[in-house]
């Protein structure tokens, strides 16, 4: 290679696609390339040329527009563009213009041909722009398999053993300091000391000893407490290695009728896995969590369950479910320990003197709540109500509930959006006039506030006055074009963090500073302009994938959009979720802050394509509700 070629084989291993492909291949590629200068604001393609190359911008920066003159992306150093035009006709689609003075490396069709053939994950990476968030959402739904946790999530605590010298009482008394139902026998002769003083020495399990062991092969036939372990053990039992799944360690232990299940990493054990594990397994699902909370007697017993919920989390994200189900298992586990709490704080202060509906607001209402959440909520009251003669029972029904949600890691709200805010007790009346006042009258405060009481919901007492509540919304909404031009402005404040060249912009201060909020930047503005596009509708319904059903079913967006929309979501919802997971099983206070560089290359890539949709959307969102200002 000359060194011309060496230079340009160097560069382009530095970005996908070609970081991924074998090195000899990017060699040969960079032996292909030829070398073009354009001036800026120059035309490197206009519509309907004929296109023979594959484009990566060497130097400078290049604009890609729509046939109607529209920017559909802006592009710069070690970006490709044409791979469009090359997969669909050879003549150019999207016309391209530089912006600044530009080197672009042209590699021939044939040679990216051959490339797209070869390697699947090049062709993945040059396949129709439009498609690649969503096939990245597909893959990751049909790859959805409940069973793919390993083994060693089951395993509650490092092995207990003894060696082979040991005797049945030596054994009985381990276990009992121990508090465990089984005890690992060590070869004593493998059990040496490394040089880092930990037990070397390979095929060293000689058999295991069990609490039902010590039953009928000690105490049963009275045998003398002195006989040597080995006497009394199983030995050779059956093991796993670490690297199976959890679904062949229950079938393993069912099918050998097994208590007590030695787990090996080579060859040596990390812990035994006992029925009363798969037990705990089993019981971090959202459906027994939710009849847990339910058994507890008192706000200190509810309190416990908070590693249950966390673990609960990590098991769905481990299990590959996708946003909507982990959101939806997080808010109904949320809204059952409302539900017990209003139950104790119903038998501490006595029947209430009249009917009330409890709300949840915000994510849990929507059924995307996740594990970093504070509460909001409020009371809906009968119009019988009357504060100097029932305020104080409801006071103390709020602080109540307020402060065990607290205590279970539903922390308070920092804008007082709760219960035990008298602003937020009303009337079924007060309400609707609130709601009212707020859509005719869309000043800032009352737009902040129908972002968070505009998706409500009932969780105890007269749950129906929420669902009347809704429809009254949804009604007024959809009537009321002002107040949705204000709402689709409100929804333009916070912006998907994408810099001039589709680069991230991050937080520039605090303790997350150089990452990213995906929630602040990403799922709650996707959330705030699908609300309005709901409201706009006539959607009495909640959650924003079912908002997106109901949206298309009225036909306001254009073709594809809103398909768009929900892969954005769902990206963006799976990427905070997975980091939120990887931090609890790191001991860390989950966030929902992530640094750039800790994503893969494809998450990076997708995360930019989900933001620009968001970007797009929000300009949809200013022509498709004019403000007038009037």
């Amino acid at each position: 290679m000359q060194a011309e070629q060496i230079e340009i084989a160097s560069f382009l291993k530095q970005y996908p696609p070609f970081s991924g492909l074998p090195e000899k291949v990017v060699d040969e590629v960079a032996c292909e390339v030829e070398i073009g200068y354009f001036r800026a604001d120059s035309d490197v393609f206009t519509f309907g040329d004929e296109i023979s190359d594959l484009c990566v911008i060497r130097s400078g920066a290049v604009e890609i527009y729509r046939r109607n003159g529209d920017l559909y992306n802006r592009l710069s150093e070690g970006e490709l563009f044409g791979q469009l035009s090359l997969l669909m006709s050879q003549r150019v689609r999207l016309p391209a213009r530089t912006i600044e003075d530009s080197l672009i490396y042209f590699i021939p069709e044939a040679v990216f041909s051959s490339l797209c053939e070869r390697f699947d994950s090049f062709a993945y990476f040059v396949e129709v722009d439009d498609n690649r968030l969503h096939q990245a959402v597909s893959s990751k739904q049909e790859s959805s398999d409940l069973m793919v946790s390993k083994v060693t999530a089951l395993i509650a605590r490092p092995p207990v053993w003894l060696d082979t010298t040991a005797t049945v009482c030596q054994a009985a008394q381990k276990m009992t300091e121990e508090g465990v139902s089984s005890l690992l026998i060590m070869h004593s002769e493998a059990l040496t000391k490394g040089e880092d003083g930990d037990e070397t020495g390979a095929q060293s399990l000689a058999g295991i000893l069990t609490d039902r062991d010590l039953r009928t092969r000690v105490v049963a036939p009275g045998l003398d407490l002195g006989s040597p372990v080995t006497a009394v053990m199983t030995a050779d039992p059956i093991t796993l290695d670490a690297d199976a799944y959890a679904f062949e360690a229950m079938l393993t232990m069912l099918r050998f009728n097994l208590h007590h299940l030695p787990i090996l990493q080579k060859d040596r054990p990390v812990g035994v896995l006992a029925t009363s594990d798969i037990v705990r397994y089993e019981s971090q699902s959202s459906l027994y969590m939710v009849s847990n909370i339910m058994r507890q007697p008192n706000v200190e017993e509810l309190a416990k369950l908070q590693p249950q919920i966390s673990a609960c989390f990590v098991r769905m994200v481990s299990e590959d479910a996708n946003s909507h189900m982990i959101g939806s298992a997080m808010s109904v586990i949320g809204r059952t320990f409302k539900q017990r709490l209003l139950e104790l704080a119903e038998e501490h202060l006595g029947p209430p003197p009249l009917p009330y509906c409890f709300l949840a607001l915000g994510s849990m209402a929507r059924d995307e709540q996740l594990v970093v959440t504070d509460q909001d909520n409020a009371l809906i009251l009968d119009n019988s109500y009357q504060p100097q003669q029932h305020g104080e029972y409801f006071a103390q029904l709020a602080k109540f509930v307020s402060d065990g949600l607290d205590r279970c890691g539903y922390t308070y709200c920092t804008g007082n959006i709760m219960a035990t805010n008298p602003q937020w007790r009303k009337t079924r009346r007060e309400w609707e006039a609130t709601f009212s006042d707020w859509m005719e009258n869309p000043l800032p405060e009352a737009l902040l506030n129908c972002s968070i009481f505009f998706d409500l919901d009932g969780v105890w007492g007269k749950t129906d006055w929420a669902g009347q509540l809704n429809a009254f919304i949804a009604r007024k909404a959809q009537r009321s074009p002002k107040f949705l031009a204000s709402l689709a402005r409100n929804a333009l404040n916070r912006t998907p963090p994408l810099g001039f060249f589709k680069s991230f912009v991050m937080e520039q201060d605090g303790q997350h500073r150089n990452s990213i909020n995906l929630k602040r930047r990403g799922t709650a503005p996707l959330a705030d302009l699908i609300r309005v596009h709901a409201l706009a509708v006539g959607s009495k319904v909640q959650n924003s994938f079912e908002r997106l059903d109901d949206v298309v079913k009225a036909d306001i967006l254009p073709p594809g959009k809103a398909a768009d929309l929900r892969d954005a979501l769902e990206f963006i919802s799976m990427v905070r979720i997975r980091h939120q997971a990887a931090d609890l099983e790191a001991g860390q206070e989950p966030s929902n802050n992530v640094k750039p560089e800790m994503l893969t290359d494809f998450d990076r890539r997708n995360l930019k394509e989900a933001f620009q949709v968001l970007s797009n959307s929000q300009r949809f969102l200013r022509f498709r509700y004019p403000f007038s200002g009037r």
